[in-house]
């Protein structure tokens, strides 16, 4: 049980009626909820809850319709989200409750103060590394509309400038980060075909393939809803077309591709988190056609190559800078019978 679901718990008495669970985790507090509903904007945890909880979680950018008698937010990474949530909650739970729950360590406290918007808040419970927050929403705002608090910029590119469109909560909100400028630098000679953007965020990769190469077809992956559809907002802010996917990680790509380009994260909430790229390497060869190839950005610290060389092929460095290496591997084809037979047997091998 997550800690969070542990802290919710232990003031249960609270939480027997209609209630909202926002940015809930994927485990077991909805059976032990069974009044609550959930409303999550992450592709794996949905999965997760749909399948063990049928018509109890429902997946977006927006809260579910139906009245509720309060609601719990869990405290997501960016500041700029829960800010939103919170307001986007306030404005459904005029003269009711709202929660907030979340890690010491992520930023609970400094969250608790947006709850001064709305009323008086007090901290009901601090246990498990975690704290639980409560207000009666007495000052209900007017319900906010996302896509006005959508940052725009341009980007300058050789053939004119691409519009992004970025969402709060979405990585490097309003900003082209330091890896993605290194990778949009190296862009050149791509095997035509279908081409992935692993990881969208607000798709600027994705535009820039698909203005770049027009007529390759050019799918676009993410987790989070909210990247999702900043990558719909920057495709049409650009007159452009893509499939835009959501998925948990490399199983859910498409198959046959001729090449993956990716910026991958890291860090998942407060942790540090490696598994999805990890994953993406071990996989890749199996979504890429033979001689398909992978580049990849990433921190200089993190050690990738031995994995890419290990599950897809030789991996070059193309380029460096700001803390970023860019990497290139292509997919080895699979030996044929003649080489087989011509390389030496490994006797410790059964055959």
């Amino acid at each position: 049980m997550d800690p969070r679901s542990e802290v919710l718990l232990r003031q249960s008495a609270l939480f027997t009626g209609n209630l909202l669970l926002a940015g809930l985790p994927a485990d077991d507090l909805l059976a032990q909820l069974p009044a609550a509903h959930g409303w999550s904007w992450l592709v794996g945890e949905q999965a997760t809850l749909s399948s063990r909880f049928v018509e109890r979680c429902q997946f977006g950018i927006t809260a579910p319709e139906r009245s509720f008698e309060a609601a719990v937010l869990f405290l997501p990474k960016s500041r700029e989200l829960c800010d939103y949530l919170l307001h986007a909650l306030a404005a459904r739970l005029a003269g009711r409750e709202l929660f907030l729950v979340g890690e010491k360590r992520a930023g609970i406290e400094r969250a608790a103060k947006q709850l001064q918007l709305y009323g008086r808040p007090r901290k009901l419970d601090s246990a498990r590394h975690c704290q639980l927050w409560q207000v009666t929403v007495d000052q209900a705002p007017a319900a906010p509309d996302l896509h006005a608090l959508a940052q725009r910029y341009e980007l300058p590119l050789a053939d004119g400038p691409l519009s992004v469109i970025s969402l709060p909560g979405v990585f490097s909100h309003g900003r082209l980060d330091r890896g993605t400028a290194l990778l949009l630098q190296q862009l050149d000679n791509l095997p035509a075909g279908h081409l992935l953007d692993f990881g969208c965020g607000a798709g600027v990769l994705g535009a820039t393939l698909k203005r770049r190469y027009p007529h390759s077809r050019v799918s676009m992956l993410d987790v989070d809803a909210f990247a999702l559809e900043s990558s719909r907002l920057t495709l049409a802010a650009n007159g452009l077309e893509a499939e835009v996917i959501g998925g948990d990680g490399i199983n859910a790509a498409p198959l046959e591709l001729d090449a993956i380009l990716t910026n991958p994260p890291f860090h998942q909430g407060i942790h540090t988190e490696y598994q999805a790229t990890e994953t993406l390497l071990r996989q890749a060869a199996q979504h890429l056609k033979p001689s398909g190839e992978l580049r990849l950005v990433a921190n200089s610290f993190l050690k990738y190559p031995p994995l890419i060389e290990q599950h897809l092929g030789p991996c070059v460095t193309l380029g460096t800078g700001a803390g970023f290496h860019l990497y290139q591997a292509k997919r080895q084809p699979a030996p044929t019978k003649a080489r087989r037979e011509r390389e030496p047997r490994d006797p410790s091998r059964r055959y």
